[in-house]
Order: structure tokens, then sequence, then C-alpha cells
């Protein structure tokens, strides 16, 4: 879907401004997120991507951002509010306020922000072992990643 959108978009941005070529560096990337602990901490990655690039020195003042909706309550019909984000708090300016927190400091965690960074190029799960069990055993696709190089003993499998 995100690429015949992708495509389309491409087209009439191309024909409305006369010119051609691609728009974006690299294709859609998408990886599955386990809900607890780790989807608000996507959300604080994607959200401070534009700080991080200098852009912008607050996530509010991108407005490509979905950051708007979740911390200061702007209507948007294209964002659904996840349950870990209505988990945040009872009404909506408390978990404005909440979410707000969250971006007190960036995602310092070195270990996350590698797992996320490659996990999305590699369209690998980000979450818990138990987690990327379940969803291999579900969908029978790997989303974990496997040691690097051929296995063991590949030679004697090969004859």
């Amino acid at each position: 879907m995100m690429q015949a959108l992708g495509r389309r978009y491409v087209r009439y941005f191309n024909y409305e401004y006369q010119r051609s070529g691609t728009l974006w560096e690299g294709r859609y990337k998408s990886c599955q997120v386990q809900d607890e602990r780790y989807l608000l901490e996507v959300y604080r990655y994607i959200e401070l991507n534009p700080v991080r690039a200098k852009i912008v020195t607050n996530p509010g003042e991108y407005r490509w951002s979905s950051y708007a909706v979740n911390a200061y309550g702007k209507l948007s019909s294209l964002c659904t509010p996840h349950p870990e984000y209505l988990a945040l708090g009872k009404s909506p300016l408390e978990r404005q306020k909440n979410y707000r927190a969250l971006f007190a400091h960036h995602v310092e965690d070195a270990e996350l922000l590698k797992e996320i960074r490659e996990n999305t190029n590699k369209g690998l799960a980000i979450g818990h072992d138990r987690f990327k069990d379940e969803i291999e055993m579900l969908t029978g696709r790997r989303v974990k990643a496997k040691k690097r190089g051929r296995p063991s003993g590949w030679r004697k499998l090969k004859t």
C-alpha cells in the first residue's frame, strides 16, 4: 500500500511542479514493535529525528510530525491514539503533559537506539525475545537477526 501511495504521489508532485525523479532517498521501511516499553520509545525516536537532524530545535516545531497531536492535542484525522498513549493519563490534558515529559531528554539508551535503527532497516521486530518468538511463530517469517556469516559446518551440509 505504501509503495502504491508513494508512486502516485511522486507522479502527482512531479506533474504539479514540472520536475522528474524521486522525492525520497530510500524505500519505505517498517517493523513490528512490542507495545510495552518499546512503542513510546520508538515514538520518541521518530519525533526527535527532526531535532537530531537540526531541522528544528523542538519536535513541536516540525509540522509533519504527530508530536503536536500527542503533546498538544492538535486535531488530526490521520492519528489514532494507541492504548499505550492512552495509558499515559486519565484525561487528554494529563496524557499530553505526560507525553511532553517523555521528551525532556533524548533517547539515551545506545543499545535501544541501535536496535531501533538496525531492526527498522532490516525489517526485523523491536521488542523482547519472547515477543519476537511469538511473531515468528504466528507469521512464519524471521523477525530476529541471525549471526553474521555462514553457519558453522556449512561445508559438511553442502555435500
